[in-house]
Formats: C-alpha cells, sequence, structure tokens
C-alpha cells in the first residue's frame, strides 16, 4: 500500500466549493522522498481546497518544527517551520501550459490529485539557509556549549583583522 495515500485528493467526486483537508507530517512523510534533508519533524498542515467548475485553488498553511542540526554549535534543535503558499489546478491539455510555478494544469477527465510533493516541497524550501536557533529564551537550551568555548577560543587565538582583506580591494572599486 502507498504509504502517501492519504494525500491524493478525489478531485473528480468533489462537488463544487470549499473543502478542508488537515495532516500531521511526521518522519513517515519524509521517508518517501530520497535524499530528504527532513528526517524528523512535526508539522501541522492545513488544506483548504476551492474547487470550482474548471479551476481548483489550493490554500496550504502550515506549522511545525524539523530536527536539524544546529549550523553554531551542532547541537540538534527543533528548527521553527511555518508558512502559507497557494497553488492553482487548471484544467486544460499540455499545450495550455505556462511558466508560472504556481499554476499546474492537469487533463480534465484526471480522477485524483496527490500533493504529497507539494507538502514536501513547501515544508523544505521553507526551511531558512542557515540553521541557528535562538536558545536564549529556553530554560534547557540545547546548545553545545563545548563547540562553543572552542569556536570563542579560536577567535580569540586567531583575529580577523581587516588589513589586506577582500573587501579592502572592493572597496576600492566603490571610489
Amino acid at each position: 500500500m502507498d504509504p502517501l495515500i492519504e494525500f491524493v485528493l478525489p478531485i473528480k467526486g468533489l462537488h463544487n466549493g470549499l473543502h478542508h483537508y488537515d495532516w500531521e507530517i511526521g518522519p513517515s512523510f519524509f521517508e518517501q522522498f530520497e535524499q530528504s534533508p527532513v528526517q524528523r519533524a512535526k508539522v501541522a498542515m492545513q488544506l483548504e481546497l476551492d474547487k470550482r467548475p474548471s479551476i481548483y485553488e489550493l490554500n496550504f498553511t502550515f506549522n511545525g518544527t524539523v530536527e536539524a542540526e544546529c549550523d553554531r554549535c551542532l547541537a540538534p534543535i527543533q528548527l521553527p517551520v511555518e508558512g502559507e503558499e497557494k497553488l492553482v489546478v487548471k484544467l486544460g491539455e499540455d499545450d495550455d501550459q505556462d511558466d508560472d510555478p504556481d499554476v499546474i494544469f492537469i487533463h480534465p477527465e484526471t480522477q485524483q490529485l496527490s500533493v504529497a510533493h507539494f507538502i514536501y516541497e513547501f515544508i523544505v524550501l521553507n526551511l531558512p539557509m542557515i540553521k541557528v536557533y535562538d536558545c536564549e529564551s529556553e530554560t534547557s537550551k540545547p546548545c553545545d556549549t563545548e563547540m562553543l568555548k572552542r569556536l570563542n577560543q579560536a577567535e580569540e587565538q586567531n583575529p580577523q583583522d581587516n588589513q589586506g582583506s577582500v573587501w579592502d580591494e572592493l572597496k576600492k572599486l566603490n571610489n
């Protein structure tokens, strides 16, 4: 049985109007995607599908946490992730396609639509490039204090001076 079957929407049998779907996205979801940068997560995903005669408007809203490694101290952290994404599905032939990434075309006789890949992309693309965590507000900080001490010692031993740096050369180009 397909583990992503719950993310397949039976669009052919739906009546026009609003339809709501709620999912809890966890580790078993991300296991279905090869080389996923996310292994463990707990994300609440809501989908509001507005079906009209020749167009479907899908509004995704999600929030939760993704387990990641802090880029500062390498400690495991729960990185917050949230977002709102919109996807428009139009009925049409392949030659009707345009270049808008938020619009997809499906054949008018399509029975069902899988949104699993879109959910995966929305979550992964909403992850920050630099995975750091503001742990100062937490009572039990996840930071690896030993690693942070070593980083501070390394900075003290090798202070970076701006003499002869690349930035000086680039500043000269401004003049």
